[in-house]
């Protein structure tokens, strides 16, 4: 094998690397941290510099002195405690995203569904992962979408109120009867199948988008014959 042989089975094998990385469940949700993080830093670099900026200006014209290098002082460290510890926006709740323009309702149905995870058994989590990678790509997906197609009516069901109700309904369930068969299935496993089918569907939705099948979309009308709309998961949380 040439040196050159080598070099391109080597970058190939850091593209393979690379394109594994993007795929791996979870990434979505990290990239969603990491870009709220970068909005409370520059936040926080704005108001330090408009303070210190008019701190110069007033400094110009009458001397601060001791007092008012301290109050600066406080100004700085109020204002970069106040952006570090509060949001950059509301929020999202299952009643907010019914209010959410659809091409920004993948995220915040995304953002809302990862604060979730600590409530989830493992399985329901791994899934919750791959529904986030689904649903980081259908949001570019959606930018052009009118939001009076019948396929655009589908998917705001499906994201907006569909999965807040499936994971708020094994919520209801109180957790010592979660692991519980009813009817042969467990609120566990209802959840994890219900997640499942709406990782599957949400693929399908963004694959109909990619061939600009609308009508594909908004016809299907196969979403959530999941077990656990049948069995009435979270309807009850006595056995």
């Amino acid at each position: 094998m040439s040196e050159v042989d080598d070099m391109v089975m080597r970058s190939n094998e850091v593209l393979d690397r690379t394109r594994a990385a993007r795929r791996t469940p979870g990434t979505a949700a990290r990239k969603r941290r990491e870009r709220e993080v970068m909005k409370r830093v520059a936040r926080i670099a704005v108001a330090d510099f408009a303070i210190i900026a008019i701190a110069l200006v007033i400094g110009f014209i009458v001397p601060l002195g001791m007092f008012g290098a301290l109050a600066v002082m406080a100004l700085l460290i109020t204002a970069t405690l106040t952006f570090a510890i509060f949001p950059n926006a509301p929020e999202p709740t299952p009643e907010r995203l019914a209010a959410v323009p659809l091409k920004a309702l993948p995220l915040q149905t995304e953002a809302w569904l990862d604060r979730q995870r600590l409530a989830l058994p493992a399985p329901a989590v791994t899934l919750v992962d791959q529904i986030g990678v689904r649903l980081e790509t259908l949001s570019p997906q959606l930018a052009t979408l009118d939001e009076r197609e019948p396929a655009a009516a589908e998917i705001r069901k499906l994201i907006g109120e569909q999965i807040p109700e499936l994971v708020k309904g094994y919520q209801r369930v109180p957790e010592p009867l979660r692991a519980t068969p009813r009817n042969g299935v467990s609120p566990n496993q209802q959840l994890v199948d219900g997640l499942r089918v709406i990782e599957e569907e949400i693929g399908e939705m963004s694959a109909n988008l990619a061939q600009g099948d609308l009508d594909s979309l908004a016809t299907r009308g196969r979403y959530l014959q999941i077990k656990y709309r049948d069995e009435g998961l979270g309807s009850e949380a006595a056995p």
